[in-house]
C-alpha cells in the first residue's frame, strides 16, 4: 500500500503522526479525558514495538496455512464435487488449522451491561463516521410501533390501505389493528381485548383497563412496571415482556389519539437495545482525515455531546443523543430506563495497516496496523463514560465494548487480548475492562470457536456468525478444491446450517448464557419489512440473543420477535442437544459438475459484477462504506465489504476453473457498468464509470477484485479498495 507523504507529521518516537491526528488527540481528546501526553504517546510507542512484530507473525501465519492449503487441493482434486473428507480432516489437524479441544470451561466476564447480559433484542449497526446515522442508531432504543408499521409492508396497501398520499385514516386503522393485537398476544388482558379499552388508570399500584361501564386487568400483572402523569389519568402506561418494555403513549388531543376509544396515540417499543457504531466493514477511512472523523464521532457519543445539524423537509434540524426516560413505579417510586442504545464499538481487525501514524521497528518507516492503532485510541476516547463522568452514559457498569472481526481462530484472539491488556495498563484501567466481541466469520474461528473464546474468557461479551463474511472465506480457503455452487445455493448446503447452529452450541457450552451475547447477522433489505417478519423470528428461535437490523424502523418491528420468543428459555432447552457437526462445517460447497448453460452462467456472472460495482462505485469515489445499493431486480440490499467479499470471490472462483473466461467476465463488468450508471443518475455527486472505463478508479478497483482475488489475503476486500480510494484523493 501507497504510503502518506511524510510532510506534516508530528515525531514522538518511532511514531510519525500525520498532523490532523495528532492535532485531535492532542488539543481535543487528552485534555477531556485527563490523561498526560508525553506518557500517552511514551506508552503508546511502546504497545507498538511490542505488538508489530506479532501483528506479523500471525498473519504470515495465514498465508503459511493457505498456501499449504492450496496445494493439498492441487495434490488432492476432487471428483464430482466431492474431495477425500477423512484426509482433508487429518491434514488440517496436521498443519495446526484444526486445533484439539481442551476441557469444558465457563467465561467469567464480570461487570456486563444489561443490554447485553439479560435482554434479547436487536442489535443495529451503523457506520460511526457517519455522525447522523450515529445518532440515529444510539436513539433507536425506543422506536414508533405505529410508524414503523406504517411507512412499511407489513402493512398491506390493498384495500384502501395505500402509503401514498397524505395520512390515509383506512391504513391507519389497519396499523392500530395489527399493533393492538400484538398487545393482546404479549400483554394480555384478563378479558377482552385492547380493541375494547376506552381508559386506563393505575389504582392502589395496578393497572385497571377501562372497558366501557366494566374495567378489566392484566392477565399477568407483574407485567405492569410503571407509568406517566396522574395515576388517574396516565399519559404513559409502561409493560415489561422478557425483559423489553412497551409504552402505550395515551393522548386524547392528538390526531391519532383524538380517534382512539383510549386515547392511545402509539405504541412505543424498545428496540435497538444494543448497536454497534461500525469503525470497520460499513465505513470507508483510509487516511488520517477520515479516521479522526470515525473517532471524533466516537468520542462525541461517549461524551454525550455528539450534535448534527442537518437540512430536512426544508427545515434546519439538530440531532443529540436522547435523555434517559422517567417513569413512576406502580408503588409510586421513581424508575429510570435508559433512552439510548447500549453503544459497542467495532474496531479494524489484524489485517489491515493506515498511513495515519508510520512507524518504525527497525525495518524503517511503515504505516500502523490499524487494529493496534483502534485499540489504544477508542478506548482513550471512551475514558470519560468508564470514569462516569459522561453528561449521557454509556455503559453503567463501568465497561466498554469492543467488537473485532475477522480474527483467524485462538492465537489471533489472544493477541487481541494482550494487547486490551497493554491498552487497560496505559490508559490506568482495571484489567477486562475492555471487553471483547468476537466474530465468527473465518472458517479457522469456526472450527476452533471454543478454545478462541477461552483466550478471552474474562472478557468476552459477544459472539455471532456472519454468513457473508463466512461465507468469503469459506471460498477463498477452498479456492483450489474446485468450482463452487451458484451463490444464490449456498445456503442451501450442508457447511451453512452446521455452522450457525454450532455457533450457538458452543457459546452455550462455555456459559456465554448471562455473560454474553450470542448474535445472528443482517437483515439486508430495509425495504421488505413484510419478508422480515415472517422470516426473521428464526434467529431467536435458533437461540441467538440478538440479530443485526439495518435500520431504527427494523430494530422497531424486530422487537417484536423477542416478545414472541423467550431466548433464554430457548436456550435452556438447547443446551442439552447434540453439538453441531463439524465434518458438516468442513464440507465444501462444490458444485457437482459445471454443466451450466451460458445462459445461467451469464445470469451468476451479471448478478455478481452489479452487486460489485454499485459498491465499489461510492465506496472508492464517495467514501461512502455503507449504502442500500439496488441490485440486477432493482431490489435495495444493504451492502458492505461483506457482501463485496463473497461477490467477487465468487466470480473469481468460476474464472480459476474456467467455468467463465477473462472476456466474458470483463464484458459483463462493463455492461453492468452501464447499468450502475444508470441506477445513480439522480445523485449529484456520483461520478459515472462507463464514460472512461480506463480512468475509472472504481471501475478498475472492481476488475482487480476480481481478477486479483486469488492473490487477496483471505479474499478481503480491504487492501484493494483502500489504495483505490488513496489513489483517487492524491490524484495519482
Amino acid at each position: 500500500m501507497s504510503q502518506a507523504s511524510h510532510a506534516n507529521r508530528i515525531q514522538k518516537g518511532i511514531l510519525a503522526i500525520d498532523q490532523q491526528m495528532y492535532d485531535f488527540i492532542e488539543n481535543e481528546v487528552l485534555p477531556k479525558v485527563g490523561i498526560d501526553s508525553d506518557r500517552y504517546w511514551s506508552g503508546f510507542e511502546k504497545v507498538i514495538k511490542d505488538f508489530t512484530p506479532r501483528n506479523k507473525k500471525l498473519l504470515a501465519i495465514r498465508d503459511e496455512m493457505q498456501a499449504k492449503i492450496d496445494q493439498w487441493h492441487l495434490d488432492h482434486p476432487a471428483k464430482e464435487g466431492t474431495i477425500d473428507y477423512p484426509a482433508y480432516k487429518q491434514f488440517l489437524k496436521d498443519i495446526g488449522y484444526l486445533l484439539p479441544e481442551g476441557d469444558d470451561f465457563r467465561v467469567t466476564t464480570q461487570n456486563v451491561d444489561d443490554e447485553i447480559a439479560h435482554i434479547a433484542g436487536p442489535q443495529l449497526v451503523v457506520p460511526v463516521r457517519n455522525a447522523r446515522y450515529a445518532l440515529n442508531a444510539t436513539n433507536a432504543r425506543w422506536g414508533s410501533l405505529y410508524d414503523a408499521l406504517y411507512g412499511t409492508d407489513v402493512i398491506s396497501e390493498d384495500n384502501g390501505q395505500e402509503a401514498t398520499g397524505g395520512y390515509n385514516p383506512t391504513r391507519g386503522a389497519a396499523v392500530v389493528a395489527y399493533a393492538k393485537e400484538f398487545l393482546d398476544d404479549n400483554f394480555a388482558l384478563a378479558s377482552g381485548s385492547y380493541t375494547d379499552a376506552t381508559g386506563f388508570k393505575v389504582v392502589d399500584g395496578k393497572l385497571e383497563i377501562m372497558q366501557g361501564d366494566n374495567s378489566t386487568q392484566l392477565q399477568n400483572p407483574e407485567k405492569f412496571v410503571g407509568y406517566v402523569g396522574d395515576a388517574q389519568s396516565p399519559s404513559g402506561v409502561l409493560l415489561k415482556n422478557n425483559n423489553l418494555h412497551a409504552e402505550i403513549q395515551i393522548d386524547s388531543n392528538h390526531p391519532v389519539g383524538k380517534d382512539d376509544p383510549a386515547g392511545i396515540k402509539d405504541i412505543l417499543l424498545e428496540s435497538a437495545v444494543t448497536a454497534i457504531q461500525d469503525g470497520e466493514d460499513s465505513v470507508a477511512a483510509v487516511d488520517a482525515a477520515e479516521k479522526v472523523e470515525v473517532y471524533r464521532n466516537w468520542f462525541g457519543l461517549m461524551n454525550g455531546d455528539l450534535q448534527e445539524t442537518f437540512e430536512k423537509g426544508g427545515k434546519t434540524r439538530t440531532r443529540k443523543q436522547n435523555p434517559d426516560r422517567e417513569y413512576t413505579t406502580p408503588e409510586g417510586g421513581k424508575l429510570i430506563l435508559p433512552g439510548r442504545s447500549l453503544l459497542l464499538m467495532r474496531n479494524v481487525g489484524h489485517l489491515m495497516q493506515n498511513p495515519a501514524i508510520l512507524v518504525d521497528v527497525g525495518e524503517g518507516q511503515e504505516e500502523i496496523f490499524e487494529g493496534i492503532m483502534d485499540a489504544l485510541i477508542t478506548p482513550l476516547l471512551s475514558l470519560n463514560d468508564l470514569k462516569g463522568k459522561s453528561e449521557l452514559s454509556n455503559s453503567r457498569k463501568g465497561s466498554m465494548y469492543i467488537v473485532k472481526p475477522k480474527m483467524h481462530g485462538p492465537d489471533e484472539v489472544k493477541f487481541a487480548n494482550d494487547l486490551f491488556n497493554a491498552s487497560e495498563d496505559l490508559l490506568g484501567l482495571e484489567r477486562n475492562t475492555l471487553k471483547i466481541g468476537i466474530m465468527d466469520e473465518e472458517r479457522r474461528m469456526t472450527v476452533n470457536l471454543k478454545e478462541a473464546i477461552r483466550q478471552a474468557k474474562e472478557r468476552v461479551i459477544f459472539i455471532n456468525t456472519g454468513f457473508l463474511d463466512r461465507t468469503g472465506d469459506e471460498m477463498h480457503t477452498s479456492m483450489n478444491a474446485g468450482a463452487f455452487v451458484p451463490k444464490g445455493e449456498m445456503k442451501s448446503q450442508a457447511w451453512l446450517p452446521a455452522y450457525e447452529q454450532w455457533n450457538v452450541d458452543i457459546g452455550l457450552e462455555t456459559g456465554l448464557q448471562g455473560h454474553a451475547q450470542i448474535g445472528k447477522g443482517m437483515w439486508a433489505k430495509p425495504d421488505e419489512m413484510k419478508e422480515m417478519m415472517d422470516t426473521k423470528a428464526a434467529h431467536p428461535k435458533a437461540g441467538a440473543n440478538t440479530a443485526w437490523v439495518p435500520s431504527p424502523t427494523g430494530a422497531t418491528l424486530h422487537s417484536m420477535h423477542y416478545h414472541q420468543v423467550s431466548v433464554p428459555d430457548v436456550q435452556n432447552e438447547l443446551k442439552s442437544r447434540q453439538r453441531a457437526s463439524l465434518d458438516d462445517i468442513l464440507t465444501i460447497p462444490l458444485a457437482k459438475d459445471t454443466n451450466w448453460t451460458e445462459e445461467e452462467k451469464q445470469q451468476e456472472l451479471e448478478n455478481n459484477a452489479q452487486g460489485i460495482l454499485g459498491y465499489v462505485v461510492r465506496w472508492v469515489n464517495q467514501g461512502v462504506g455503507c449504502s442500500k445499493v439496488p441490485d440486477i431486480d432493482d431490489v435495495g440490499l444493504m451492502e458492505d465489504r461483506a457482501t463485496l467479499r463473497i461477490s467477487s470471490q465468487h466470480i473469481t472462483n468460476w474464472l480459476h476453473h474456467n467455468v467463465v473466461s477473462e472476456e466474458q467476465v470483463m464484458e459483463a463488468m462493463k455492461r453492468m457498468a452501464k447499468v450502475v450508471d444508470e441506477q445513480n443518475a439522480d445523485d449529484p455527486d456520483y461520478q459515472p464509470m462507463s464514460t472512461d472505463f480506463e480512468h475509472s478508479y472504481a471501475f478498475k478497483a472492481a476488475c482487480d477484485l476480481v481478477f486479483k482475488g486469488r492473490e487477496q489475503p483471505s479474499g478481503y476486500t480491504e487492501p484493494l479498495l483502500h489504495q483505490a480510494r488513496l489513489d483517487l484523493k492524491a490524484g495519482v
